[in-house]
């Protein structure tokens, strides 16, 4: 891709955009903030490519942030589409799609004996806080520092990439004292912070939610001890363990990070995958928990387009193709060799970054990789204005990331060996322009 390219169209669509939808987008990070020029507006896709309206074509690493495991438009998750839209759109009523699916996640995964489906991760947040709050009787909920949980009020504090980038250090303008009065964060990974506050006041918290692998604020794995021990003072002092697998649930393997740390959790949420590309989420965990969901139990929770037949078809069958022999395998593992390349390249060119790669999520940081955050106090200030750069290279090569140096990108059964050998290509003389 030259540095000539038409984006006129997309600075035209930006423009009108603008005058009926608040920045322009409909979701912060879309907007390209602080990158100096206007967002891309995408108009096709296929595969693990994305085409936008001025017909500059670009291999995509965003992938949807994380839902497109097979890649755009997989042919299998299409044609089941195409049949769903020939019987039904949507009901509003029970229905054998949404039964058909729940079977499969209750029979595949074993911290899962029930499940609801609902429409999005944030919803699945949401309503699983609530039956936190009404099973155990109590109030506190307990959220770690750089840990995103959707945009429930109560969870936007120290919530990780959407305010990193907005700017806003605690929470967002919006969300009132009361409003998060009960929930405490903790810094991630501390140990004794964890023991102290269980100690302190064990019997008040309702339960803690935590992404066994924080994606959101770059990516931050864990130390197992850690979520071992707090899988131990939750059962401990009565609370209950959330594992917010919305990112990395189907995505790192079939029974998500529950079933490569074997932690059972009490309640996941999960979002993204399970709906194959459509609008979708789900809590689900013990059946004693989960029979207090209305209209079992008294904790209210409803949608109109909960379990939209679309999305639990496109899901299964998503789900089905991701999880046959070897597939998961096989996408980690050219998720490793891509990831030890791009390490290569960015030596070769004297350009100084970090590849953090888990399963088939990558995160690039730039700097050397001795200081790599592997906690959100270290991340340093300037991390926008070093990513920049790198971002805008990397577009002008034809390489589309989520546009946030916070943000991680996402491999697909669609990113071939030759796709990434053409992606290499494209890092390499990105890096060559950057390097010192």
């Amino acid at each position: 891709m030259s540095k000539t390219i038409s984006t006129t169209k997309n600075a035209d669509l930006f423009e009108r955009s603008k005058k009926v939808t608040p920045g322009g987008v409909h979701s912060p990070v879309r907007s390209f903030k602080g990158l100096d020029r206007p967002p891309v507006f995408f108009a096709s896709a296929q595969g693990a490519t994305i085409t936008d309206v001025d017909g500059n074509k670009y291999i995509d690493f965003c992938q949807s942030f994380g839902p497109l495991i097979l890649g755009h438009r997989d042919s299998d998750v299409e044609m089941e589409v195409l049949r769903a839209v020939g019987d039904v759109w949507s009901l509003g009523a029970a229905d054998p799609y949404s039964l058909e699916l729940a079977e499969w996640i209750v029979e595949k995964i074993p911290a899962v004996e029930s499940v609801r489906f609902v429409t999005s991760g944030t919803e699945a947040v949401m309503s699983a806080l609530r039956l936190a709050r009404g099973f155990t009787g109590r109030q506190k909920i307990v959220k770690f520092d750089g840990c995103y949980h959707g945009h429930v009020d109560s969870m936007l504090v120290k919530a990780g990439s959407g305010l990193a980038q907005e700017g806003a250090a605690s929470s967002s303008a919006g969300v009132i004292g009361n409003q998060v009065a009960d929930t405490i964060v903790l810094p991630l990974g501390d140990l004794d912070a964890l023991k102290n506050l269980f100690q302190n006041c064990g019997s008040e918290i309702a339960g803690v939610i935590i992404e066994p692998l924080p994606a959101n604020f770059g990516l931050l794995p864990l130390q197992k001890s850690f979520l071992e021990a707090l899988r131990a003072l939750t059962d401990e002092h009565g609370a209950l363990l959330i594992f917010d697998e919305v990112i990395s649930g189907f995505r790192v393997a079939l029974g998500g990070m529950a079933q490569v740390l074997n932690i059972v959790p009490d309640l996941i949420t999960y979002g993204k995958i399970i709906g194959g590309g459509f609008p979708v989420g789900a809590f689900g965990g013990r059946r004693q928990i989960m029979e207090q969901i209305a209209p079992a139990g008294p904790v209210y929770q409803a949608g109109t387009l909960s379990a939209n037949p679309i999305s639990m078809r496109a899901g299964l069958t998503t789900l089905k193709k991701a999880s046959a022999p070897g597939k998961y395998e096989q996408l980690n593992d050219r998720a490793k060799n891509f990831a030890d390349e791009l390490r290569t390249l960015a030596k070769r060119a004297s350009f100084e970054i970090s590849v953090v790669q888990n399963s088939s999520l990558l995160w690039l940081f730039p700097g050397e990789e001795k200081n790599t955050p592997s906690v959100p106090e270290q991340f340093p200030a300037d991390l926008d204005k070093r990513f920049k750069p790198l971002f805008l290279a990397l577009l002008e090569q034809g390489i589309y990331l989520a546009p946030s140096g916070y943000e991680v990108m996402f491999l697909s059964h669609a990113h071939t060996d030759n796709i990434l050998e053409q992606a290499l290509g494209k890092f390499d003389r990105a890096f060559r322009k950057l390097g010192g």
